[in-house]
């Protein structure tokens, strides 16, 4: 579904990525409108599932994990049944940030979080070979992460 957004609407995303936690008075005045009408748009932002949620984006770094390794499976079985089980399965382990299913050579790109590599080492041992439907995976661990960020409106 395409939505249709005038110049009022894209200025509340561009303020709201930049800072979710922005009052909206505060946000009525940098768009130029009262607060009634922005809290309104916001709430029909919301509903026609534009803005989907709210949240803290933590600092993987000051938690310890600053180790990325990016993980391509490819899948011995790519039938509907099992893509589906292998989703379920790979949405339960908490080290994978990312997992993308692929047009090309492999069938699935994961982005694994860990510690280090004896950590990463752990959880590709104990849950990510254990993933149904997987006949071999390859692993390329990142030197630095060039551009990383969450989307945001402009």
């Amino acid at each position: 579904m395409n939505v249709k957004l005038d110049a009022l609407d894209r200025k509340i995303l561009a303020e709201l990525t930049r800072n979710a936690r922005i009052p909206v008075a505060e946000l009525a005045r940098t768009v130029g409108l009262s607060k009634t009408p922005v809290a309104l748009r916001i709430k029909h932002l919301e509903e026609i599932g534009l803005i989907t949620g709210y949240r803290a984006i933590l600092s993987p770094v000051r938690l310890g994990l600053t180790h990325v390794t990016y993980v391509e499976v490819s899948m011995s079985d790519t039938r509907e049944a099992a893509l589906q089980q292998f989703n379920a399965a790979v949405r339960a382990i908490p080290e994978i940030e990312e997992c993308y299913m692929i047009a090309g050579g492999f069938d699935y790109l994961i982005k694994v979080r860990s510690r280090d590599m004896a950590d990463f080492r752990r959880i590709m041992a104990e849950r990510i070979s254990g993933l149904p439907h997987i006949s071999n995976t390859s692993s390329y661990v990142s030197m630095e992460a060039v551009v990383e960020q969450t989307f945001t409106f402009s």
